[in-house]
C-alpha cells in the first residue's frame, strides 16, 4: 500500500473524495492532516507521496519528485488565501499568521515584504481569524476560514489576485510529491488523473455535502470549486511554478533553484 497524504482543507475534498470512492483496490491508504504537517511527514519519510504547499516541495527538489497532472492551483482571485489589515500596511506592527500552511507566507514575503516594517513582528497562530485580528494589526488567513471573510474597518488583500495581476502567472499553492525510493508507475498516474476527473464531475455533490458539514453556502461553495481552483498541473501551472521558484530564490526564501523530476515519464505512457 502506498500511503498517500492529502491536507484537509475544503479544495482537496473532490480529489479526496474520489479516491476514497475508488476503494482498496487503488492499493493507496489516504493520510489526512493540514498542508504544513504532511510536508513534515514526508520529509520524515512516515508518507510515500504527499499533497505539500509548494514551497516545501521548491525547497527540496533536489529529492522530492512531482506527480504529473495534479495540484491546487489559482489564476487571479482564490478567496482562501488573505492578508487582512486593519491599518496600512507600513504601519502594522504585529501579523497573525496562520500556522497550517507555509506556501502562502512565501507569498506573502515576496509581494508586501518592502511596503512592512523590517521590525514587523511574525507571530505563528491557530486559524481563529476573529482572534488573530483581536490581538494582532494584520492577519494572514488561508484555507477554509477565509472563505467568505470578511470584517468591517479592515483592508483584505487576495494574494492569488495581487500575484496574477503583478506576474500574469497562475500560482500553484500545492503539489503532489513523491520521496526518493518510491516507484511510481502508469498505474498510479492513472489513478490520480480518473479521481481528478471524477472529483471535478462530482463537484455539484462535494458542495452539498461540504455545505452541510460546514455551514457554507453551496453557491460560495460552487464558485470556490468551480471557478476559483484549478487541478491541473499543466504548462501554465508549471510557468507559474517555476517563477514563483525564481523570485523565491532572489528573496533567500529557498537555497538553490533546481529543475523539476517528475516520479514519471508521462511521454513513456
Amino acid at each position: 500500500m502506498l500511503k498517500f497524504g492529502i491536507h484537509d482543507f475544503i479544495n482537496a475534498q473532490p480529489l479526496r473524495d474520489a479516491l476514497k470512492t475508488m476503494g482498496d483496490w487503488t492499493k493507496i491508504e489516504i493520510h489526512t492532516e493540514t498542508p504544513a504537517h504532511l510536508a513534515d511527514q514526508l520529509n520524515r519519510g512516515e508518507l510515500d507521496l504527499a499533497m505539500i504547499p509548494s514551497i516545501e516541495y521548491l525547497k527540496h527538489t533536489d529529492r522530492l519528485r512531482l506527480l504529473p497532472g495534479v495540484s491546487i492551483a489559482s489564476k487571479g482571485q482564490v478567496g482562501t488565501v488573505l492578508l487582512v489589515s486593519k491599518y496600512p500596511l507600513e504601519t502594522i506592527e504585529s501579523l497573525a499568521i496562520d500556522n497550517r500552511s507555509r506556501t502562502s507566507v512565501a507569498l506573502l514575503k515576496l509581494l508586501f515584504k518592502n511596503e512592512m516594517s523590517p521590525d514587523l513582528k511574525w507571530v505563528d497562530c491557530d486559524p481563529d481569524p476573529e482572534k488573530m485580528l483581536e490581538e494582532h494589526d494584520a492577519a494572514l488567513i488561508i484555507g477554509d476560514p477565509a472563505l467568505g471573510f470578511k470584517k468591517e474597518g479592515t483592508t483584505i488583500y487576495d494574494l492569488s489576485e495581487e500575484w496574477y495581476q503583478r506576474t500574469g502567472k497562475t500560482f500553484v499553492h500545492a503539489v503532489i510529491a513523491v520521496k526518493e525510493g518510491v516507484d511510481i508507475d502508469e498505474r498510479i498516474v492513472e489513478i490520480f488523473r480518473v479521481a481528478k476527473q471524477e472529483g471535478l464531475m462530482k463537484i455539484a455533490s462535494t458542495v452539498r455535502s461540504q455545505s452541510r458539514l460546514t455551514k457554507f453556502p453551496e453557491p460560495l461553495l460552487l464558485d470556490y470549486l468551480q471557478n476559483k481552483i484549478r487541478y491541473n498541473l499543466g504548462g501554465e501551472e508549471l510557468d507559474g511554478l517555476s517563477h514563483f521558484q525564481s523570485l523565491c530564490k532572489s528573496a533567500g526564501l529557498i537555497e538553490k533553484k533546481t529543475p523539476f523530476e517528475f516520479a514519471f515519464d508521462e511521454g513513456t505512457i
